[in-house]
């Protein structure tokens, strides 16, 4: 598979089996050599869309590269579908399922050039809402990379993360309508307790206590979801919240519209 590294033919084409093909030779034959104190690994780790890959994040079939990370100086060197990248200090290391992998903020800020523009934000998004990871320390991995393509738009992100979008029809909805010219300040995922849980609202505006739901088509299509949104809302509106709901499609195809409307709802609320 590569230079040293055999594995049985009918394996060959299996993703653990490339990575651990990958560990070992970017660790000069050790595919499990393990982190040192303070997480410092002594040799490779998979890295970029490799290590998302063992996160959970992005897809856990083969990828068409693999991605290790080395220290400066180290002898491995890409080749064919292996991406060998070289870096000034020993990668900082974590063990998960097995593989030594650089830590997952590193890894995210790594994988965002290497991603499809149209997946970049996705593992970004999960890794918060997850709680794998906060905006916070995705910002500091990303300062120490100053030369990353794409830089603004993940800072970007970063910053719709950190005020509270938590799903990209979220953060559209923030681009296009409620952070707008003209529209007041909103507060996003404000907690507010029920009887038996406590309900995170996507866009709420205290003054008024209007609360607008952002309904992506994916989780609030089925009848069981609507039927969950409507005690939801009952609940909310006891408590003196007004909730209204928007709809993917009315929000995407209508931005304009919805604006107006959102401005005429809390007028008359007012």
């Amino acid at each position: 598979m590569l230079p040293g590294v055999y594995a049985d033919a009918s394996r060959a084409g299996d993703a653990a089996v490339r990575r651990r093909a990958a560990l070992t030779y970017a660790n000069g034959g050790n595919s499990r050599q393990p982190p040192g104190p303070g997480g410092e690994g002594g040799g490779g780790a998979l890295s970029h869309t490799s290590a998302l890959a063992v996160w959970g994040l992005v897809s856990g079939q083969v990828l068409e590269r693999e991605h290790v990370t080395v220290a400066h100086g180290s002898t491995p060197r890409s080749r064919g579908w292996l991406v060998v990248h070289h870096s000034l200090e020993a990668p900082q290391v974590v063990v998960r399922d097995g593989f030594a992998v650089t830590q997952l903020e590193q890894s995210l800020v790594d994988a965002w050039s290497w991603l499809p523009p149209a997946r970049r934000r996705a593992p970004v998004i999960a890794a918060v809402n997850d709680r794998l990871t906060t905006a916070q320390r995705l910002g500091d991995a990303l300062t120490a990379a100053p030369k990353l393509t794409g830089r603004g738009e993940l800072r970007s992100l970063l910053a719709k993360l950190a005020a509270g979008c938590r799903s990209p029809l979220e953060i559209w909805g923030d681009d296009h309508v409620f952070a707008s010219p003209g529209m007041p300040a909103f507060n996003r995922q404000v907690p507010i307790r029920l009887d038996r849980y406590t309900a995170y609202l996507d866009v709420y505006h205290p003054e008024t206590r209007v609360d607008f739901e952002l309904d992506g088509a994916s989780v609030h299509g089925t009848s069981r979801q609507r039927e969950i949104d409507l005690r939801r809302d009952a609940e909310l509106a006891a408590r003196g919240i007004l909730v209204v709901r928007l709809s993917h499609a009315r929000l995407t195809e209508e931005p304009e519209a919805v604006r107006r409307e959102v401005l005429a709802i809390l007028r008359n609320r007012a």
